[in-house]
């Protein structure tokens, strides 16, 4: 039995692991997962502006940005397209308001929980 700590989207998990020998049948039980604890991390500030973040829901790269600084946005009104695991996701502005300032580039990657926008 091998014990590993798998982290997935910044929550760690403990589990444990056992090798079988060739040709052994697997038995299959989910225990609940037991957290790590967490290390405590900064958030991320956005660069410009105070407003609404909108923040990157997954690591990707930006494959397009719909909006330019003070452009008006709608609630719901597509303002990124962000590949993630060779799918283009749509990003949707969370709130009606004025693009405050955009603050990543097409192409660029990023991290989940990354400013990419704010709204005012």
């Amino acid at each position: 039995m091998k014990n590993l700590r798998i982290t997935v989207n910044g929550t760690s998990y403990d589990v444990q692991v056992e090798e079988l020998a060739e040709g052994t049948t697997p038995v299959t039980t989910v225990p609940a997962p037991k957290k790590a604890p967490a290390k405590t991390v900064a958030p991320t500030p956005a660069k410009a502006g105070s407003g609404e973040p909108v923040k990157a829901p997954m690591p990707g790269v930006i494959l397009d940005i719909k909006v330019s600084a003070g452009q008006s946005v709608k609630k719901g009104d597509c303002v990124f397209i962000l590949e993630a695991m060779k799918m283009e996701n749509e990003i949707f502005a969370p709130v009606d308001g004025t693009v405050e300032s955009v603050t990543v580039s097409k192409g660029q990657n990023v991290n989940s929980g990354e400013v990419l926008m704010t709204i005012n």
